[in-house]
C-alpha cells in the first residue's frame, strides 16, 4: 500500500498553494513560480540564513512577521506575504548595507550582467549607498591563483565560497577572517590563493553572486554574449554534466550543471581546461599523407582513397587478420560503434580494440564472470550517500576521479568510515578510519585474509550465500590458509588492520567495494576483480543500496567503448565473438559475411606488428607510443608496419609515425553520447563547428568503410543510436529523445517504458547465481633484486590528464604541474643522497629515463611512484609489459626500478 506524502496548505502572495510538510518557504514558493531574492542560499546545502535577502513576512509572526525563507518551514494556515512594502524596505536596506562596503565599478567588472546584487540593486531601485564612511580598504586584489582573482571589494560576505569548499568540495580553505570594515574571505592563515591547499577546482567561482570571485577568462566576455550548452565533461569517467559558454563559435567558459553524477560539482579539469583545447592553434585541420619522411596537407579524397586502396591491398595479400584497429574511449558511442562495424565488416577482421585494454579490462572480464555483468553495480550517489563504511581499494579518486573524491569527502563529513588500501598516503587517507599501507602487487593476498577473517568470525551472510551464489566451498577451503599473520608478512602491514578492516566492512550495513586501476593493471588484475566479487557476496552487500562492486572507469567513454563492442572478444552489447548465434545476428543486420575468429588485443596487435604478422592499422584518437608499456617496443612495432593511419586532433607521439593523419573532432563540436562509469548514457551536443575541414569522425569511418566494398551511411549521430537499440539488448528504450531526460539512461534499458537500472544484481545475479572463485595470491611477475631494489607503481594526478593532449593546452594546468616526478620515501632519498626536486635517472630492465625526486612520506620504503603524463620522463620507457592472462591486461602497477642522482 502507497504512503501518502503529507502535506500543509498555505497561501503566498494571495494564491493558495498546497505542498509537502517540511518544505522551506523559499522553496515552496519557487515550486509555485513565485521567486524570492537570495544571496548566499545553495540548495545543495542546509540554510545558512546569513544575507537576509530573502525576508518575507508572516501574518501573526514573532518579531514584526520577518523571517528568512531559506530557513522558515511552510505551516498549515500561513499567510505569506513576498513583495509587500514591509518585506521591500527590509531588502532595500539590505542592499543599501551592502553596497556601503561594496566597490561600484560594473562596467568594468567581470561578472556585469551575471551578478545577483546587480540584479536585485537594479530591481529594487538602489543605484547607490545612502551610508558614508569608513569601507573595505582598496586594492587587496589577489591575482595569484592561475585560474581565478578574488577582489574583496566586490565580496557580501554570503559565505558561499567557504560553504561549498568546506561542504561540498570537502577541502575548507576559505574562511572569515579579520573583523570590522577589513573583514573578508580568504584561505587559511592569510595566505595567498596559490600559496594554499586550494585544489582550484573553481566552485567558490561558480557560486559567487557578485564579481568577488571571477575567472580569467570572464574578462574575455560578458555573459550575456554567450549562449549555454549543455554537455558532458570529456576527462575520467565520472560524467559531470557541463555548460560550455560560447561566444561567436568559440568556447569562453564552462560552468557545472546540475547532473546525477556532479550534482552542481567540478573538478579543475571540468571547469577550466575542458574547453581550451578545442580552439587550440595546433589542431590538425586537414588531411595530412606522408611523402619522403614529411607530412604534406591532402584533400579528403585524395587521404581515403590512398587509405582504402592500402588497406584492400593489405587485406586482399595478407588476409584480413593482418589489419587491425584501435578505437577511442574519448569519443562517443557512436563512433566507437561505427568504428568496430568498419572494422568487422569492411576490414573483416576482429582485431579491434580499445583502451580499456590497458586499464579496465579486468573489471569486465571478472566481474561478468562472477556476476554476470562486467560494470559498475551501484550510482555515484548511492555509493557516497548514506553509507556506513567504504572499502576504497587501488583507487585514488581525489585526483583520478575528483568529483568523486570530494562526495566521498562529504560522506566521511556525514560519519562514513573509510577503509583506504593502497601503498600511498593518498589525500584521503588523512579523514579515513584505517589506513592498509599494503604493498603493491598483494591485493589478492589481502581480500583472501580478510575473507578469513570474515567466515572464521561468523560474519558471513549464510543466508545470502545459500540463495544466491555457488562455488562457495572451494573459496572458503582457499582463504582458510590466509590468515591475518600469513597475509600480514605478504601485504607488510600489521595482522590486526586485516582483522579491524574486515570487522568493519562485514558489520557495516551499507558498505561499498570502491576500486580502480590499483587492483586491475597487474598480471593478476582479473583474479583481483573478482576477489572484489568475493568479498561483497561473502557478506551479502550486493544488489543491494549503499553496497556493490563499483570500479571508477577512468577516461570519459572507457564504458561506452567496451559496451560498443571494441573489442576482440565482443560485438556491442558484450555479445560474443566466440557464439555462433551472435556471428549470425550480426551478419543478418549488416548484411555481409563475418569473420568468426576472435581478434587479437591491443597489447598482442603490437606485438605481432613487430614479427611482421600484422601489416596495417588505423588506430583512432589513441596513442599508445605514451599509454602502452615499455614504449621502446611500441615505437618498433609502428616502425614495422606497411601501413598506419592515425585519426586525431593533434600530432601526438603515434601520429608522427603515421602514414596518413586524418584530423578528428572534439567532443565539444559533434552530438552523441558518452557512457559513465556508473552505466549512465548521457548526451554531448555541439557547441561549436569542427576546425578547419575536420568532418564527423563516423562519417569518416562511413567512407572509408564504403570506399572498401562496403557501403555504409547514417544521417545524424541518432540514427546511430537507433541501430544501437536493435542490437544491443541492453540499449533496447535507449533513445535521443528519451536521452533529452537531464539523468540519462542507466543500462541495461531495455524498452522504451524501461527507466534503466541504477542497481544491477537486485535479487538475482545477471548470470544467475553469483559466482565464488577460489583465488591464490600469485605475487607480481616482476619483483625488486639487487640491480633493481625499489617496487615502482603508477597512476594519475589532479592537474594532468592522460597523455595531457588535452589538459596540456591549458596555460593554468601546466603553471601548476609541468614536468614528470618520481615520489621517493624520505629515508630512501636519505640512503641515496637525493633532496626534494633534484634531477634523478630511474632505470628499469627495459629503458632508462630522467626525471624530478618528490621526497616525502607519501610512498612506503623501498616503494616508488610515478604518474604517466609527461612526456620527459615517461614512466611507460619503465614498465613492464608482461599481461594477465584472462583480460591480457599490462602489469602497470608493479615493476622493479633503480635510482641514482644525476651529479650536475
Amino acid at each position: 500500500m502507497e504512503t501518502k506524502t503529507a502535506t500543509v496548505t498555505l497561501t503566498i502572495d494571495d494564491q493558495e498553494v498546497t505542498v509537502p510538510e517540511g518544505m522551506t518557504i523559499l522553496d515552496a514558493a519557487a515550486q509555485n513560480g513565485i521567486e524570492i531574492p537570495t544571496l548566499c542560499y545553495l540548495k545543495e546545502l542546509a540554510p545558512d540564513g546569513s544575507c537576509r535577502m530573502c525576508m518575507v513576512e508572516v501574518e501573526g509572526g514573532r518579531k514584526g512577521g520577518l523571517v528568512t525563507a531559506c530557513s522558515a518551514h511552510a505551516h498549515d494556515g500561513m499567510v505569506i506575504h513576498t513583495q509587500n512594502k514591509k518585506v521591500r524596505n527590509s531588502r532595500r536596506f539590505v542592499l543599501d548595507l551592502l553596497l556601503s562596503n561594496h566597490k561600484l565599478d560594473c562596467f568594468k567588472c567581470a561578472s556585469n550582467g551575471d551578478c545577483k546584487l546587480q540584479d536585485y540593486s537594479l530591481e529594487y531601485g538602489m543605484l547607490e549607498t545612502s551610508f558614508h564612511g569608513q569601507r573595505q580598504p582598496g586594492k587587496q586584489q589577489d591575482t595569484t591563483n592561475p585560474f581565478f582573482d578574488y577582489d574583496p571589494e566586490k565580496c557580501v560576505m554570503c559565505r558561499r565560497c567557504s560553504l561549498v569548499c568546506q561542504l561540498r568540495q570537502g577541502r575548507d580553505v576559505i574562511s572569515i577572517a579579520k573583523r570590522g570594515f577589513g573583514t573578508k574571505m580568504m584561505p587559511a592563515y592569510g595566505e595567498d590563493w596559490d600559496q594554499s591547499i586550494c585544489e582550484s577546482c573553481g566552485n567558490c567561482v561558480s557560486v559567487c553572486p557578485t564579481g568577488a570571485l571571477t575567472s580569467k577568462d570572464q574578462r574575455k566576455f560578458r555573459i550575456w554574449e554567450t549562449t549555454k550548452v549543455r554537455t558532458t565533461c570529456p576527462h575520467c569517467g565520472t560524467g559531470c554534466q557541463v555548460d560550455l559558454l560560447v561566444k561567436n563559435n568559440v568556447i569562453v567558459g564552462a560552468e557545472p550543471a546540475n547532473g546525477p553524477a556532479n550534482r552542481n560539482l567540478l573538478c579543475v579539469k571540468g571547469k577550466f581546461a575542458s574547453y581550451k583545447f578545442v580552439a587550440s592553434g595546433d589542431r590538425l585541420t586537414t588531411p595530412l599523407i606522408k611523402r619522403q619522411g614529411q607530412f604534406v596537407p591532402a584533400s579528403w579524397d585524395e587521404a581515403l582513397t590512398l587509405i582504402a586502396d592500402k588497406f584492400t591491398g593489405l587485406k586482399q595479400k595478407y588476409g584480413a587478420d593482418s589489419l587491425a584497429g584501435f578505437s577511442c574511449s574519448r569519443s562517443t558511442n557512436e563512433d566507437n560503434f561505427v568504428f568496430q562495424k568498419m572494422m568487422r565488416t569492411a576490414f573483416g577482421t576482429n582485431n579491434i580494440d580499445n583502451c580499456a585494454r590497458v586499464c579496465h579490462s579486468a573489471s569486465v572480464h571478472g566481474l561478468a564472470n562472477t556476476l554476470g555483468s562486467g560494470a559498475m553495480t551501484n550510482t555515484i550517489a548511492d555509493i557516497t550517500t548514506d553509507v556506513d563504511a567504504i572499502l576504497l581499494i587501488g583507487s585514488n579518486p581525489t585526483d583520478a576521479h575528483p568529483v568523486i573524491g570530494s562526495q566521498i569527502r562529504q560522506a566521511i563529513q556525514h560519519g562514513t568510515k573509510l577503509i583506504v588500501v593502497d601503498p600511498r598516503k593518498i589525500d584521503l587517507v588523512k579523514d579515513s578510519a584505517m589506513h592498509l599501507q599494503a604493498k603493491a602487487g598483494t591485493n589478492v593476498a589481502l581480500i583472501n585474509g580478510m575473507m578469513h577473517v570474515i567466515i572464521a568470525e561468523g560474519l558471513a551472510d549464510q543466508d545470502f550465500i545459500a540463495k544466491r551464489t555457488e562455488g562457495y566451498a572451494a573459496m572458503r577451503d582457499l582463504v582458510a590458509e590466509y590468515t591475518p599473520e600469513k597475509v600480514a608478512k605478504l601485504c607488510e602491514i600489521e595482522p590486526q588492520q586485516i582483522i579491524d578492516a574486515a570487522r568493519l566492512y562485514a558489520n557495516a550495513g551499507k558498505a561499498p567495494i570502491i576500486y580502480c586501476l590499483g587492483v586491475t593493471e597487474h598480471s593478476t588484475g582479473t583474479e583481483g576483480v573478482m576477489s572484489m566479487s568475493n568479498l561483497a557476496m561473502l557478506v551479502g552487500k550486493i544488489g543491494r543500496p549503499g553496497c556493490g562492486v563499483n570500479p571508477l572507469r577512468g577516461q570519459n567513454n572507457v564504458q561506452g567503448a567496451c559496451d560498443m563492442g571494441c573489442s576482440p572478444f565482443d560485438f556491442p552489447g558484450y555479445q560474443k565473438v566466440a557464439n555462433p548465434a551472435v556471428i549470425a545476428k550480426f551478419e543478418k543486420a549488416w548484411g555481409t559475411d563475418l569473420n568468426p575468429k576472435i581478434g587479437m588485443t591491443s597489447t598482442q596487435v603490437l606485438p605481432a606488428a613487430s614479427r611482421d604478422e600484422v601489416k596495417g592499422l588505423y588506430i583512432f584518437g589513441e596513442d599508445p607510443i605514451v599509454t602502452d608499456p615499455d614504449t621502446s617496443h611500441v615505437r618498433h612495432a609502428l616502425d614495422s608496419l606497411d601501413f598506419l593511419v592515425v585519426q586525431e586532433l593533434f600530432m601526438t607521439e603515434t601520429a608522427a609515425y603515421a602514414d596518413v593523419i586524418l584530423p578528428g573532432i572534439s567532443f565539444a563540436e559533434k552530438d552523441g553520447t558518452f557512457t559513465n562509469t556508473e552505466r549512465r548514457i548521457q548526451r554531448i551536443r555541439q557547441a561549436v563547428t569542427p576546425r578547419g575541414d575536420a568532418r564527423e569522425d563516423y562519417k569518416v569511418f562511413c567512407e572509408v568503410a564504403t570506399r572498401m566494398g562496403y557501403p555504409m551511411a547514417y544521417d545524424s549521430a541518432s540514427q546511430v543510436m537507433d541501430e544501437i537499440a536493435q542490437l544491443v539488448p541492453t540499449f533496447g528504450g535507449v533513445n535521443f529523445k528519451r536521452l533529452e531526460n537531464e539523468n540519462g539512461l542507466q543500462w541495461p534499458c531495455r524498452t522504451l517504458d524501461d527507466p534503466g537500472t541504477p542497481i544491477m544484481h537486485v535479487g538475482k545475479f545477471a548470470r544467475g547465481l553469483g559466482l565464488f572463485m577460489a583465488i591464490p595470491y600469485k605475487p607480481a611477475k616482476e619483483l625488486p633484486d639487487d640491480d633493481y631494489p625499489y617496487l615502482m607503481t603508477t597512476g594519475r594526478m589532479l592537474y594532468q590528464y592522460n597523455t595531457r593532449a588535452m589538459t596540456g593546452r591549458t596555460e593554468g594546468i601546466n603553471k601548476l604541474a609541468n614536468h614528470s616526478y618520481i615520489e621517493i620515501n624520505y629515508q630512501d632519498a636519505n640512503r641515496l643522497g637525493i633532496q626534494d626536486g633534484d634531477r634523478v635517472q630511474v632505470s628499469s630492465r627495459r629503458g632508462k629515463i630522467q626525471t624530478y625526486a618528490a621526497v616525502g612520506d607519501k610512498i612506503m620504503q623501498d616503494s616508488v611512484f610515478m604518474t604517466f603524463h609527461f612526456t620527459d620522463g615517461n614512466v611507460n620507457e619503465l614498465t613492464n609489459p608482461v599481461f594477465d592472462d584472462i583480460a591480457i591486461i599490462p602489469e602497470y602497477k608493479v615493476c622493479a626500478v633503480a635510482i641514482e642522482p644525476i651529479n650536475s
